[in-house]
């Protein structure tokens, strides 16, 4: 009851501020007993000044709740971000206008960020650094970015976490995870949508940003990924001057990817800088299976030399081998025009469910990918091929796969790069013969022998284990059987009793919790 309670207090707030915005219709799509009291509280809360309301007349809903998002602060800018791969949910305008959600925030004061350090290090900045610039170069909604330079002359950026940004994350995602609980329970057409597991995908993404070492790794990651490639490298990160809530990275300097006439006054080949690009994106995706997902221009630099410097590694994604099978056999069906092999391709993964009729989904695929394969080749996008996929996922019952979503907004982000430096190139041809020799080499009989012959031994070397489970297994069963002690039972089923009546009073919830707002004076 405290939990619900401290939930709803907080759920007032926000509805007021989509009211504000005209931008209840998520709530009202997901809870339709919450349309009684979504009229008049529009009526009643959205803003009386005539300026505004004209401002906002014409604003498609995508962008009035990407202002709505924006007032609601950090932890729901994040979150617009995240929907913004959800095509499949909110549809392709309304995820396209979230992605516009800028992550920029008035800065912290610097006296503040000095504590910080000081504080996470251990040391003084005097002695952590010979300078130290107090006006951010950059300001979010997680951290902000300073300029410095070490004790023996090394240009550095330090990255800063926002004082008590961690314990505003924590109660917003409190609220969003009782919220997805009682939506899977009480509104059975959303859980193929899976919204506490995109709720906990969302945690653990937050979470790892909130941990300034885990961005640290990541980029340190990515770096040995490119250790022997020039042309796509990570800033060499400052483990001394880095901890939980501080980064020290290598200054980078450079031209942003997207500034095109800048590049060609300093003398570099928009069509060179766009292979790079696209092959650094193949590498980290079917290669490595480990790819940086925030690579928009403000992320991307080039250097004098004409090679791509990546920055922000707190977005970060990861593709299985059995998914990058997936996606090279999905994506050579879909070029090569066999939508039948695509379909085959999505049943054998278990993406669609097995009741689904095989030449009904062939059919869909061929309406999807026939409008977009057919344009001319510079204009083809694999990231909007992928995009309509995801949008017929009700159709078929098929079940979300977030690690694809992520991918596709990555892909999609990555088009446009490639678009502003070269409009008349598409991208993915430069890496056409990467991604051939890549499914030579892994959807070929060769790579089956290796996968089935690797499958075996591991199966083999589990044996032993395997038998000796059996055996304990056995031992327990024997006699009066397998038993459990009271308190195990009613861990495991006593708190789902106690838990369900409230859980399904979610709707009612949130209508009272509109009906707050309503009352209340904005």
């Amino acid at each position: 009851m405290i939990r619900a309670g401290r939930n709803l207090h907080r759920l007032v707030s926000i509805a007021r501020v989509l009211a504000r915005h005209d931008a209840l219709f998520l709530i009202e799509e997901a809870f339709p007993l919450a349309r009684l009291l979504s009229w008049p509280l529009k009526v009643r809360l959205i803003p009386r000044s005539r300026r505004r309301r004209k401002a906002e007349a014409g604003l498609r809903p995508g962008q009035r709740l990407t202002a709505a998002l924006t007032e609601l602060g950090p932890s729901f800018i994040k979150l617009g971000q995240a929907l913004s791969t959800r095509a499949d949910l909110l549809g392709e305008q309304m995820a396209a206008d979230l992605s516009g959600l800028q992550d920029q925030l008035p800065p912290f004061p610097a006296a503040e960020a000095r504590r910080i350090i000081e504080e996470e290090l251990g040391a003084p900045i005097s002695s952590l650094y010979s300078s130290f610039d107090d006006v951010p170069v950059a300001a979010a909604s997680i951290a902000q970015v300073h300029f410095a330079v070490t004790l023996d002359g090394r240009e550095v950026a330090v990255k800063v976490l926002r004082p008590g940004v961690d314990a505003k994350f924590r109660r917003d995602i409190e609220l969003l995870t009782w919220l997805a609980e009682g939506a899977e329970r009480t509104v059975p057409r959303l859980r193929r949508l899976k919204p506490l597991e995109t709720v906990k995908t969302f945690e653990d993404s937050i979470a790892l940003e909130m941990d300034l070492r885990f961005e640290a790794a990541a980029a340190a990651e990515l770096a040995e990924n490119f250790q022997d490639d020039d042309s796509f490298r990570v800033p060499q990160v400052d483990w001394l001057r880095t901890a939980r809530r501080v980064m020290t990275l290598e200054r980078v300097h450079g031209i942003p990817v997207d500034e095109r006439d800048l590049l060609l006054r300093a003398g570099h080949d928009p069509i060179e800088i766009l292979g790079k690009a696209a092959r650094a994106f193949f590498h980290q995706v079917f290669r490595d299976g480990f790819f940086h997902a925030d690579m928009h221009p403000g992320n991307l630099f080039v250097d004098a030399d004409g090679n791509l410097v990546a920055v922000d590694f707190g977005i970060m994604g990861r593709v299985d081998k059995p998914t990058r099978r997936f996606l090279g056999e999905m994506l050579l069906g879909f070029l090569s025009g066999d939508y039948r092999k695509v379909a085959e391709v999505h049943f054998a993964a278990g993406y669609v469910p097995a009741d689904q009729s095989i030449d009904a989904f062939t059919q869909a695929c061929r309406s999807i990918a026939e409008p977009i394969l057919g344009r001319p080749m510079q204009e083809i996008s694999i990231a909007r091929l992928l995009g309509q996929l995801f949008q017929i996922t009700e159709t078929f019952e098929m079940e979300t796969q977030p690690q694809l979503l992520l991918l596709q907004k990555s892909m999609l982000v990555a088009e446009g790069v490639g678009r502003n430096l070269d409009s008349n190139v598409n991208m993915w041809l430069l890496a056409q013969p990467l991604i051939e020799d890549w499914m030579r080499a892994h959807l070929g009989p060769e790579a089956r022998v290796r996968e089935a012959v690797g499958t075996v031994l591991t199966s083999i070397e589990r044996l032993p284990r395997l038998l000796q489970e059996a055996e304990r297994t056995q031992a327990m069963m024997s006699g009066q059987g397998l038993r459990l002690h009271p308190d195990t039972v009613r861990a495991i089923f006593g708190d789902q009793r106690r838990r369900r009546p409230l859980v399904s009073l979610l709707p009612w919830a949130i209508a009272a919790a509109l009906a707050v707002a309503l009352v209340m004076k904005p």
